[in-house]
């Protein structure tokens, strides 16, 4: 199984708000760039339509991820997440094997069965089923990396002796359930390989966490093997007062925090290179194992002083 703990990674911006638009190649050459940083990881969004207005133009996760494994070598890709639900099983299926062939085994995926109820209905797929879909897909998928033939019938698929090759590059691609509810934590500890957090903090990180080890447990699984990710936003600067006002008006035009959920504006992480360093201390105190930076406006010098001054002290710690 992949080990996820302290490392570090660093999402990429595939989203921007009207009118101003994702640019393709720097996305590639963003890429290359953190790998030579030394990131453990870059990680994409994901949607097929976000937002009507404002509305934020996408790039396909996958196509970006694509390109990036191309021209890089080390560097391991993630999406933050992928809408499960709204893609076929057996094609994603094929999709991501060939991507983790051509990429030699760095995939790590994130998936969640998704929140904007437009953009399912744009794809004719029920938005209310959503749930039992993404249970549904986990399953076709698994089965098709790991077995020589599959037979089955399913609500939306129908395999008679159904053979995928090639399988992808590492025996078992990470799949990392995104989301917030029992429901979703369960399915992250059961039919996962572990949870990806969006925007937590310590204690909610930690409420969730011990959730999914439970869940673990009572299934028969190792809760030692369980895996998570946690994407915080981050902004450093001379101190956490000189930098306050401008992460938190980012915060609030870019991003969404659903209203049930424990994500937050308050999980932000900033100040100075010292007291950023402490408040990611705090997480992994608690069992974040791998953290993946978001940073403020994606920043080259942002993601360069996490880079050189931040990641090699959480390392050492």
């Amino acid at each position: 199984m992949t080990e996820l703990t302290k490392t570090f990674g660093v999402a990429a911006r595939n989203f921007t708000a009207y009118p101003e638009m994702p640019n393709a190649r720097a996305l590639v050459d963003y890429g290359v760039r953190v790998e030579e940083l030394g990131y453990d990881s870059v990680w994409v969004w994901d949607h097929m339509l976000l937002g009507v207005e404002p509305n934020f133009p996408i790039i396909d996760s996958l196509t970006t991820l694509t390109a990036i494994a191309a021209r890089t070598k080390r560097i391991k890709m993630g999406t933050g997440i992928l809408v499960l639900p709204l893609r076929n099983a057996v094609a994603l299926a094929k999709q991501l094997s060939s991507m983790d062939q051509l990429s030699e085994g760095r995939l790590v995926m994130g998936m969640a069965s998704g929140w904007y109820k437009r953009e399912f209905d744009a794809l004719g797929i029920p938005f209310e089923k959503r749930g039992k879909i993404m249970d549904e897909s986990l399953e076709v998928m698994r089965r098709l990396w790991s077995e020589a033939s599959v037979s089955g019938e399913y609500p939306h698929y129908n395999l008679s002796k159904a053979v995928m090759y090639p399988k992808p590059a590492q025996k078992q691609i990470p799949l990392l359930i995104g989301g917030y509810v029992d429901a979703v934590l369960k399915r992250a500890a059961v039919s996962g390989d572990g949870w990806l957090t969006y925007f937590y903090r310590p204690a909610d990180f930690k409420k969730s966490w011990d959730k999914i080890l439970s869940f673990a447990k009572e299934a028969g699984k190792d809760p030692s093997k369980v895996l998570n990710a946690s994407q915080l936003p981050i902004m450093v600067g001379k101190s956490r007062q000189a930098v306050e006002a401008d992460m938190l008006d980012w915060l609030n035009k870019e991003w969404d925090f659903p209203a049930h959920s424990d994500c937050s504006r308050e999980s932000a992480i900033m100040g100075s290179v010292d007291e950023c360093v402490a408040q990611l201390k705090e997480h992994l105190a608690l069992g974040v194992q791998k953290i993946i930076f978001v940073p403020y406006k994606y920043q080259k010098e942002q993601v360069e002083i996490i880079a050189r001054e931040i990641i090699p002290r959480l390392k050492a710690s």
